[in-house]
């Protein structure tokens, strides 16, 4: 556990000693841990001399850090693995006030040949919980927020638990902007590419041995949405998944599946849209099912992307991307609909001013007694 060596000599200056954690684990291979520390105080100066960490520079940032490395610490002995990831999100659970890292990211859902899966920010964290108390629960989020695979193993945990009595995992066959053409094979190896991702995540969570028992006899169905159709889904555990690329008519066919003592789990990327034509039902549910009670939507943002620190950036840099784009997209639409306004006022405006013309040649007309011709138009 960390202790301070002495009484700081000023607020700006704290040395902790770290006892009973291997320092490797705490600083992370070739110190990247310690480098992440840094980045997120950059107002302090950070030194490692054996079991001591020493922290100088401004007394607010120094003070932040110290907490943030007391709960490293903690996390580390109550067997939690480190990341990036999980120094990051530590950092923005001790600014915001949203209690303690060690407390909040400590649920672990499954542990799989020894390696936990649990929730690594506080995005997450909501979203594992609104699992367990909603019956219907919509994860958005961009790319590497874990919305697919954390909904895959709280299916996982539901099943081992006998809450549920089989898992259905499904996704719409939709070709990323690509044209694949008529693959060989036979109905299953045609559609097994699409469904390859969900695969992949249940032999991480479960015994690779024992998923082809669970295939064969139905607890657990990996299967395109088009098979869902006039299903009534009893006892499941069911995770839709690339929800993005439903149709509105598909996600309310899909919704309606739902029996009894069963959850589902909706995932999609609305920045991620790969249907050709027409509207995606993602993006209208969240208006449609907005204040139904039991249905929760969970916004994931990129301060819980999960994967490469990189990808957090891209995901900022496509958003913002995006919204330039959509306000230069309104600012011409605003100059064009003044075009138009204008125009329309001009003619108006001439329309009138003929109107006033023939009335005023009408009155003229009637003054000097003279007819206008109603065959030859002449006077």
């Amino acid at each position: 556990m960390p202790t301070d060596d002495s009484a700081p000599a000023s607020p700006g200056h704290v040395a902790i000693e770290v006892d009973g954690v291997a320092m490797v684990r705490l600083l992370g291979p070739q110190d990247r841990l310690l480098r992440t520390l840094e980045q997120q105080y950059r107002g302090v100066d950070v030194h490692v001399r054996g079991n001591q960490i020493t922290l100088d520079g401004d007394p607010a940032e120094v003070q932040a850090a110290s907490a943030l490395v007391g709960e490293l610490i903690t996390m580390i002995g109550n067997g939690h693995d480190l990341g990036e990831v999980e120094v990051a999100s530590s950092a923005r659970i001790l600014e915001q006030g949203a209690g303690s890292p060690a407390d909040v990211l400590s649920q672990a859902i499954l542990t799989s040949r020894g390696k936990s899966i649990r929730p690594k920010t506080l995005g997450q964290k909501s979203y594992v919980d609104a699992i367990d108390v909603n019956t219907i629960v919509f994860g958005i989020g961009p790319a590497g927020t874990g919305k697919t695979y954390l909904a895959m193993a709280k299916a996982v945990q539901a099943l081992q638990r006998k809450e549920v009595d089989r898992i259905i995992l499904t996704r719409p066959a939709v070709e990323a902007g690509e044209r694949l053409g008529f693959l060989p094979g036979t109905l299953t190896d045609k559609i097994d590419p699409y469904l390859r991702p969900l695969y992949d995540a249940l032999n991480e969570m479960m015994d690779p041995e024992l998923v082809p028992k669970l295939l064969a006899t139905g607890v657990v169905e990996v299967a395109p949405l088009a098979y869902m159709r006039g299903r009534t889904l009893n006892n499941s555990f069911i995770v839709l998944d690339e929800a993005q690329n439903t149709t509105p008519e598909q996600m309310k066919m899909f919704l309606t599946r739902l029996g009894f003592g069963s959850k589902m789990v909706v995932t999609g990327d609305i920045t991620q849209v790969d249907l050709p034509t027409g509207a995606s039902g993602l993006q209208l549910v969240t208006r449609v099912l907005a204040d139904i009670d039991d249905i929760h939507f969970a916004r994931l943002t990129s301060d819980d992307v999960v994967r490469h620190t990189l990808v957090g950036r891209i995901v900022d840099a496509y958003t913002t991307y995006d919204a330039e784009r959509m306000a230069q997209k309104h600012e011409r639409e605003s100059l064009r609909d003044g075009e138009r306004g204008a125009d329309r006022g001009a003619e108006r405006g001439a329309e009138g001013e003929n109107r006033a013309a023939r009335r005023s040649g009408l009155q003229r007309d009637r003054s000097t007694g003279i007819r206008r011709s109603p065959r030859r138009g002449s006077w």
